[in-house]
């Protein structure tokens, strides 16, 4: 299994691979499923913003399209100074994937680590 340390590597190879010509924020994600696979992502930004995909919904689908279903965490780095969480739209979709652990890493290497039902408390949740 990997480490916390190992995935934030993954999630940084990632983010090389944004495609971010309008905001140059790039962002990378790599996404642990429980039978120690990893899935990475990065943000795809378009002309249209609504078009946009950030790098953790990217590793998620990419996982789910690959028909893993069962995750441990997530690590997410960034260009940013700071940390940079999941967007709102992004912590829903972790919930509905039930992705317990969310590792933010800013640029200059503090990490930490979340519980997702920390990150977004009311989300919505009908899933049996």
């Amino acid at each position: 299994m990997l480490t916390s340390e190992q995935l934030i590597q993954e999630a940084k190879k990632a983010r090389e691979k944004a495609y971010a010509p309008y905001s140059k924020f790039r962002v990378g994600a790599a996404l642990l499923a429980r039978d120690g696979s990893v899935y990475t992502g990065c943000n795809v930004e378009n002309a249209s913003f609504g078009a946009t995909c950030c790098a953790e919904r990217v590793a998620i689908y990419k996982a789910v399209s690959d028909g893993r279903r069962d995750f441990a965490a997530i690590a997410v780095v960034s260009d940013s100074q700071g940390s940079t969480f999941p967007c709102g739209i992004c912590r829903q979709v972790m919930t509905e994937f039930r992705i317990p652990v969310v590792i933010v890493v800013d640029e200059v290497g503090r990490i930490a680590e979340y519980r997702l039902n920390d990150l977004l408390p009311y989300a919505f949740d009908n899933i049996e």
